[in-house]
């Protein structure tokens, strides 16, 4: 197969449409197929691409290999109006977040806030998405994820917790929402990944060998460092019980353990949606929460900076853009969308010159 020099253009509905046909190709039913791809859309519009089109590769070989469940039961069991865990049965992220948030949204119209835990789902790709979702419905998201210990733990050797991410978006009136969207760790995976592959060195404290000793050479570094040291080590480990333990499955201790299973993929998150209408008035809050987002950006700015940005801004304008222009797909990307989409027998998207 002949290689593809530079990125690839393609319109994100094109995208958008591709992905979900091979997605359902893979096993999911249309709808899950749909939801998986229009959050992967979502990310790679925003230019977080390595949580967006690059991804359907790799949920195609988890669905494959079982990992991820096609065909998931899932349930909500629930004893109070503002709470709820939603067992995923293995769907993947994306279709058990999705719902978790819709539950959150309508659950938090009655009482004013709702939580809903996520139970045994595998990877929720990108935790802004479903934040976004629930600010999209005036109401302010927050989430939080667990997942497999890939990261180091201040004063442990080797491996011990997740780069488990948080993320909260605020809505606001006139102004884009505010979304931070971060982990707990200095370095994503992926650009450790990407720094082998260049051969950049890595940044001072941003990641480490098997045995947890802080490296900047990408060919001896295995996992990232806690952002923060201690900081995001023990925010980690808060994020653990308040997902995985709190919905009963726990991640981190099993995974410690001599129990084979600890081992096995997999994912827990908790998701929360506050109503601001019931602390007050909600037009006012979405007017103060610009008066608040232009303020900031009326400071003045420091050297080297030509301006101020809210966490969500930058992102949001680059989805602008890329809504028009298309979505970049680097070469590697689209050679393995266009391996799959021969073996799936799907036919490629459009593109733009």
């Amino acid at each position: 197969m002949s290689t593809t020099p530079t990125k690839v253009l393609v319109p994100a509905d094109d995208l958008r449409t591709f992905s979900a046909a091979l997605l359902e190709k893979g096993g999911l039913s249309p709808d899950h197929a749909r939801t998986t791809a229009d959050v992967f859309v979502w990310a790679a519009l925003r230019g977080v691409d390595s949580h967006g089109i690059a991804r359907v590769p790799a949920y195609l070989e988890l669905l494959a290999k079982g990992v991820a469940n096609a065909d998931a039961e899932i349930t909500v069991e629930s004893t109070t109006p503002a709470a709820a865990v939603l067992d995923a049965d293995r769907a993947p992220g994306p279709v058990a977040l999705s719902a978790a948030a819709d539950e959150a949204v309508r659950r938090a119209r009655e009482t004013g806030i709702a939580s809903v835990g996520v139970r045994r789902t595998v990877h929720t790709g990108a935790i802004g998405y479903y934040v976004s979702k629930i600010a999209e419905q005036g109401l302010v998201g927050i989430g939080f994820v667990a997942g497999m210990p890939n990261m180091g733990y201040t004063g442990v050797k080797g491996a011990a917790v997740a780069t488990s991410p948080l993320a909260i978006a605020v809505p606001a009136r006139d102004h884009a929402p505010l979304l931070l969207d971060m982990a707990t760790a200095t370095i994503a995976l992926g650009k450790i990944r990407q720094a082998k592959a260049s051969g950049t060195p890595l940044p001072e404290g941003a990641a480490a060998t098997a045995d947890g000793t802080p490296t900047t050479d990408p060919e001896l570094a295995v996992m990232p460092l806690p952002l923060g040291g201690v900081k995001g080590s023990g925010m980690s480990l808060a994020f653990e019980l308040l997902t995985s333990v709190l919905v009963g499955a726990p991640i981190f201790a099993s995974f410690h353990s001599d129990d084979p299973a600890g081992r096995k993929h997999r994912q827990n998150a908790l998701l929360i949606a506050v109503d601001p209408a019931a602390f007050g008035d909600a037009d006012a809050f979405t007017a103060n929460v610009d008066t608040t987002l232009a303020t900031l950006k009326d400071l003045p700015s420091a050297d080297g900076f030509d301006a101020v940005h809210y966490p969500g801004e930058r992102s949001a304008a680059i989805a602008a853009r890329r809504g028009e222009s298309g979505i970049p797909v680097p070469p590697k990307v689209w050679r393995d969308l266009t391996e799959q989409a021969e073996k799936l027998d799907v036919p490629l998207p459009k593109t733009l010159d």
